[in-house]
């Protein structure tokens, strides 16, 4: 279940009622303020009345926003790396989809990098009308290739109502609109078991310092202070981020995302050492690095709500979409909270990612549920369900199932056109996006050995320079 994808980037003081951005671009101000009010109210936050993680909203009762063809008869197939919840919530908006037209919607379960999954169904003649694509690179790759087909005007039409500028624009290439970027996720969230919390005595942290405070009373207590899920390096790559983001900056950030700078700059020294604080601590860890690399994410949040007082690590790095993981017992905003990922630098981090629905096989019923993708319709459906997020700006901010995903959902809306993508899925797929392979393996490698700083960033300049060319 890969969850990185574009970024928003903004940044925010945790002790000032504004954020404060420092962007090339200027006129941020707007953005800025809304990331600054999430950082300030996430940890507020009270669950509704249905506050649990789980499939609570009612789905039978849909408006209807958006026109859609009649295609008895028609099959299509779609295709994405979600699995669990995530997939099965999906299949309920692909089912609404069917009724509301008469096709037959397949999903069909990709694996990771799916650039590489889509390619060996279109080398065997059977690709899938739409693939879920998580990475802006990723939609290019398969433009280049000339395998995604651009919108059509009733897809482009729909975007255009209930999305902003800078959503669109993410999802073009040449000029050319080709994604609807269907999902997005706030990353720079850490959630924690509220009565480990409050057994240690132990409060939400605002700075670096404090988190390892935090820490250290979970851990006094008896209880592991982190899960961390690192079979997936993707996780890893999101520690990195927030860290890199929040302590060297916005204009570090991007020049090492389109390597500009070498992974040897002394900031990358800075953000590993910093990360090896919490990594070179194996018994602040879930089973150690050993345990954590064999833990994958949607584990890395069940374990921190299941056990009852004990469970086996008290926080999780996690963005919204960890929803989904929580058990239903856990009242989201009461049992299961959440903080901002904390700022190591003067502001703190935020990094979100997302998933862009893309045409493959040209057809009336692709284009029709490319269609329906950007309908308020559609993300409305999967909003109630929980662990959702949409960038579409008509979804009514009271379909979210409680009132901590509500604010994160907000925030995203209000954020407007202020876009970053996450550094990872800038970079070429070979280094950014490949399991076994980069930036993944290579931090993952970091996670058993977080002393070897030197050797961690040669190994990153190294993979980074073949990737990228230069």
């Amino acid at each position: 279940m890969r969850m990185t994808s574009s970024t928003i980037r903004t940044r925010w003081s945790p002790k000032r009622d504004t954020a404060t951005p420092q962007h090339r671009r200027a006129a941020r101000t707007a953005a800025a303020v809304a990331a600054g009010a999430l950082a300030l109210s996430l940890s507020a936050c009270g669950s509704s009345d249905d506050g649990s993680g789980g499939s609570t909203g009612d789905t039978d009762e849909t408006t209807n926003n958006v026109t859609l063809p009649k295609l008895d008869g028609t099959s299509l197939e779609v295709a994405a790396v979600w699995s669990g919840t995530e997939q099965a919530n999906f299949k309920k908006v692909l089912q609404e989809f069917e009724k509301r037209t008469g096709a037959k919607v397949t999903f069909v379960p990709a694996q990771d990098p799916i650039i590489n999954f889509i390619g060996s169904k279109v080398a065997g003649g059977q690709p899938p009308d739409i693939a879920m694509l998580p990475q802006p690179g990723a939609i290019k790759q398969a433009v280049d290739k000339g395998w995604a087909k651009p919108l059509g005007s009733e897809a482009a039409k729909e975007l255009g109502e209930n999305y902003s500028q800078g959503w669109q624009d993410i999802g073009k290439v040449g000029g050319k609109q080709y994604g609807v970027y269907y999902k997005a996720a706030n990353k720079s969230l850490i959630w924690y078991n509220n009565q480990v919390f409050e057994n240690a005595g132990a409060s939400e942290p605002e700075t670096w310092p404090d988190l390892l405070n935090t820490a250290q009373t979970v851990f006094d207590s008896g209880v592991t202070p982190f899960s961390v899920g690192g079979a997936e390096g993707w996780t890893l790559t999101d520690w990195f981020e927030n860290v890199y983001l929040s302590q060297a900056g916005p204009e570090k950030y991007d020049q090492l995302a389109k390597h500009e700078i070498k992974w040897t700059d002394p900031s990358v020294k800075d953000a590993l050492t910093t990360l090896a604080q919490v990594w070179g601590k194996p018994d602040w860890i879930a089973g150690g690095a050993n345990g954590a690399l064999q833990t994958d994410f949607p584990a890395s949040v069940t374990q921190v709500f299941t056990g009852g007082d004990q469970p086996k690590a008290a926080m999780v790095a996690a963005g919204d979409f960890a929803q989904v993981n929580i058990p239903s017992s856990m009242k989201i905003g009461t049992d299961a909270k959440v903080f901002p990922f904390p700022a190591v630098g003067d502001n703190g981090p935020v990094v979100s990612g997302g998933d862009a629905a893309v045409i493959l096989e040209d057809s009336k019923g692709s284009q029709a549920l490319a269609t329906w993708l950007a309908s308020p319709d559609a993300a409305s459906i999967q909003a109630k369900l929980g662990g959702y997020l949409s960038p579409n700006k008509n979804v009514p901010n009271s379909d979210y199932p409680n009132a901590v995903q509500q604010k994160i959902a907000k925030a995203l809306i209000d954020a407007g056109d202020d876009f970053r993508f996450d550094m990872s899925d800038q970079a070429p797929q070979a280094f950014g996006g490949t399991p076994g392979k980069g930036e993944w393996k290579i931090l993952q490698d970091f996670l058993k050995n977080p002393k070897d700083i030197a050797g961690t960033q040669a190994k990153l300049e190294a993979e980074a320079a073949a990737a990228y060319g230069n």
